[in-house]
């Protein structure tokens, strides 16, 4: 799978799948939130989609997610 780069009006520039933190993370629905967070493939995604929740929703239980998804990461 080839990973694209891609620039939208509403946020940074964003690796991995295409999608912005903010249409990863926007949804309320968990199963989405949890999918949308177990394909991010590089620290950079996941340090934007970290600012994103920070500066918007700030869901503690979505940054453990993310906390735990860079802990893979480290590892892999």
């Amino acid at each position: 799978m080839a990973r694209r780069l891609i620039v939208t009006e509403h946020a940074e520039t964003t690796e991995s799948s295409g999608l912005t933190p903010e249409q990863r993370l926007s949804t309320t629905n968990t199963h989405l939130l949890r999918a949308s967070i177990v394909t991010i493939h590089d620290m950079e995604t996941l340090r934007e989609c970290v600012a994103y929740e920070n500066a918007n929703q700030n869901r503690q239980p979505i940054l453990r997610q993310l906390a735990e998804r860079a802990t893979e990461l480290r590892a892999e």
